[in-house]
């Protein structure tokens, strides 16, 4: 049977990663508006009705308007914008998140996919405060750089266009500094925190790739958690997944590249610890047009269809 896909934003950088993706999936008929018809409201309308599954690549006020639209209640909805991520009616696509997520994946109708950051603080955080290990109400911090890709056409342009007016020649450029970041929210909703983190990212002179890393001071822990510990929590809570991997203690010392996982749609952890000063930094390497996007979506649209969970993806 056949599942039509109408994908709103098609041309832009996620929306191509996520075509590229489906390009071979067998079943799926996949459709986009071109031309003056992206705009026309009735041609959006009848688009987006007319789907199995729409999947939205919009910022996010065009996809609340979007979803206001679909009014055929057969129509499955993936939004890929930040618009819905902490909206209790929508169900978040994290599939690792915590147990039973797939299953709420499989089952809904309205999901809201991860943002790029947030999927590898979660998958740091989150197993060590279901654990017990950090409490909610522990002070965290976490440090990011990512690709310029993440910012969209604009920021793409910023550093690849030369001739344009807002080029830039930075190298490494932080931002998000009056602690606002749009990304927050879902960071402290889905890891279980009672307060927001302290968020810090940066982008850099490199088209895609991502390190997001979560710094611990052990010995201020209740318990005070070994490095082993905190490894261990992490790989049995990933042992068997087929898109996250968790590397050994011994793996990666010395330096990691942000664009180790480029081109793939996988995520992987690391632990770096220093067990006399009860020390840890907690790094999650990944793609963010990957899995921090595109590929989260196809594994989304995979378990939402009843298809193979990694069928178009890149591993």
């Amino acid at each position: 049977m056949t599942t039509r896909v109408f994908i709103d934003g098609a041309a832009g950088t996620t929306g191509l990663e996520i075509r590229e993706r489906l390009a071979g999936h067998a079943g799926l008929e996949l459709t986009a508006l071109e031309g003056d018809q992206r705009k026309d409201p009735q041609a959006r309308r009848a688009a987006l009705n007319g789907a199995d599954l729409v999947i939205l690549c919009l910022p996010d006020d065009a996809a609340k308007e979007a979803a206001a639209l679909i009014e055929n209640p057969d129509v499955k909805v993936i939004d890929a914008s930040t618009a819905h991520r902490t909206q209790p009616s929508w169900t978040y696509g994290m599939a690792e998140l915590k147990p039973g997520q797939r299953r709420a994946i499989a089952a809904t109708k309205r999901l809201s996919n991860p943002g790029c950051y947030p999927t590898g603080f979660l998958a740091l955080v989150a197993p060590l405060v279901r654990a017990g290990l950090v409490p909610a109400g522990f002070p965290i911090t976490v440090n990011a750089v990512s690709g310029y890709s993440g910012g969209g056409r604009s920021m793409i342009a910023a550093f690849q266009d030369e001739a344009g007016a807002d080029y830039t020649h930075t190298v490494v450029q932080t931002y998000g500094l009056d602690l606002l970041h749009k990304h927050v929210p879902e960071m402290q909703v889905h890891a279980g925190l009672e307060h927001p983190p302290i968020f810090a990212p940066s982008v850099g002179r490199y088209y895609r790739g991502m390190l997001v890393e979560v710094p611990l001071q052990l010995w201020a822990l209740a318990g005070h958690p070994s490095v082993k510990q905190i490894h261990a929590v992490l790989a049995e809570t990933y042992a068997g997944e087929a898109l996250v991997d968790v590397a050994s203690l011994e793996d990666g010392h010395g330096a990691l590249d942000a664009e180790i996982l480029k081109g793939t749609d996988r995520l992987r952890l690391y632990v770096f610890g220093n067990a006399p000063r009860g020390q840890v930094r907690l790094i999650a390497a990944l793609d963010n047009l990957g899995k921090g996007a595109a590929g989260a979506a196809v594994q989304n649209l995979n378990l939402m269809t009843g298809r193979p969970e990694t069928q178009g993806l890149v591993l």
